[in-house]
Order: C-alpha cells, then structure tokens, then sequence
C-alpha cells in the first residue's frame, strides 16, 4: 500500500510539473503563408513567399520531358527571355514553381554557370517582395546588388538579383509580388 501511495504521490506531482510546465510556457504564433513573414526597418517593404528555385539544365529538353513525363508535373513550353539571355520552361508544384534555365546564346550567365557546373544544378532562389523598388533602396545600402535597376524578369515583374557572396552563398532575386 505504501509503494501504491507513493506512486500516486509521484504521478500527482509529474502532473502537476506538467501543469506548471504547460502554463508558463511561452505561446508561439505560426506564421501564415498568405502574410509577410518579414518587415524591413527603413524605406517599408516586406519579404514574402518563395516564387520559385531556378535550375540550370545542359539540355532543355530532356530537363523538362523528366519533370512532365517521369514525375507527371505540369510544364510550360519553353519560353525565350532575351533580357537575361536564357530560355525557361516553368515547372508548376502547386505550392510553388521551378524555372528550368538554359542559355540563349553564348553570352548567357547560364552558359558560364553550365560552364563551371557540367550536369547543371540549382541556379538561384527568388523570393517576392512587395515594393522592389524600397527593397532595392534598402539593400543597397547593406549588401552588393546584381544591378542598379529591377529588369523585367520572366513573370514580367520587376527583379533584382542580391550577390551570392553577401547571401550565404546562394544567388536570391527578389520579385515584385
């Protein structure tokens, strides 16, 4: 009867460790997808959703015939953007999208990035922004920018590219959402 007694006793207190513990403990608000997860001090502009992760292909083609026919997504056909001398095709994931790049014409930094990468590989991230041009004010004033203007990028919205070196090693374009 003792030991019964002091199992009770001792379960008593776990549950009420657990009480003390539950109480007090601090109350953490998920973050909403829809929302801005992050505000910017200085000219106002807020980071939003991931819009794609671009991949470099050798072979453009045979890139987007994997995605649609071996892993059954959804592909556009290939789009030329003459501006940042590539070719795309998007690759619709629901929740977001890849952009399949290839070089159009030699010049392309998609060439010299096939170049150094024989396979290809993951090119950049780009995430959206909802005043690219505040972001770019900003920015500039804290970490090196691809460019001195947004170009019009494949969406056609305005984009800007953050240099790798100040982005822990990944090249990230921003896009106006």
């Amino acid at each position: 009867m003792a030991s019964l007694l002091k199992a009770v006793e001792a379960a008593s207190g776990a549950v009420g460790l657990f009480f003390r513990l539950q109480t007090s403990a601090p109350k953490v608000k998920a973050l909403s997808t829809s929302q801005s997860s992050h505000q910017v001090a200085g000219p106002v502009w807020n980071l939003g959703r991931l819009n794609h992760v671009a991949i470099a292909v050798p072979d453009l083609e045979k890139a987007k015939a994997f995605y649609e026919k071996v892993l059954g997504a959804q592909v556009s056909e290939v789009v030329p953007v003459p501006e940042h001398g590539v070719s795309v095709v998007f690759v619709n994931l629901g929740n977001t999208k890849m952009e399949l790049l290839h070089p159009l014409g030699n010049d392309s930094p998609i060439a010299g990035f096939l170049q150094r990468n024989k396979a290809g590989g993951m090119h950049h991230v780009c995430i959206e922004v909802d005043d690219i041009n505040a972001a770019v004010m900003d920015l500039k004033e804290k970490i090196r920018i691809l460019s001195e203007d947004p170009k019009i990028g494949a969406h056609g919205k305005p984009v800007i590219f953050l240099h790798p070196k100040d982005c822990g090693g990944v090249l990230v374009e921003l896009e106006q959402a």
